[in-house]
């Protein structure tokens, strides 16, 4: 399997792992900076948590339960998510996260623009 690291971690972590001992699988949390002016909706600093596996026969299935699990766990356990198609340069593919909330949680009315869904983070 192939893998591009998305961070200094993740490019450690795949130099030191023996694959002979098994799959690689981590997770690194961490503050993250980048030149962005701050709005509503960005901030030049952030948290975020990055996992990384790699083994034979793993899907964006796999990746799809772990993160509704992760979801279900932080907002709550009716929640619900859905996968979107996004461009990421580095990962492939790529695809945004929403996560359901409030009355119409999880609701598919596209015509409204508070329709049920809030997007929280990306993928690949």
């Amino acid at each position: 399997a192939a893998a591009f690291a998305t961070s200094p971690v993740q490019a450690r972590t795949l130099e030191k792992h023996d694959f002979s001992k098994g799959p690689l699988k981590m997770i690194s949390p961490g503050r993250v900076y980048r030149r962005d002016t701050d709005d509503a909706t960005h901030s030049h600093q952030f948290h975020q948590v990055e996992g990384l596996v790699i083994d034979k026969h793993i899907t964006m299935a796999d990746l799809k339960g772990t993160l509704e699990v992760l979801a279900k766990h932080i907002f709550g356990a009716d929640r619900k998510i859905r996968l979107r198609p996004s461009y990421f340069p580095f990962t492939e593919p790529s695809v945004e996260i929403d996560v359901s909330w409030g009355q119409t949680a999880g609701s598919d009315d596209v015509t409204s623009k508070d329709n049920g869904w809030v997007e929280v983070l990306g993928a690949g």
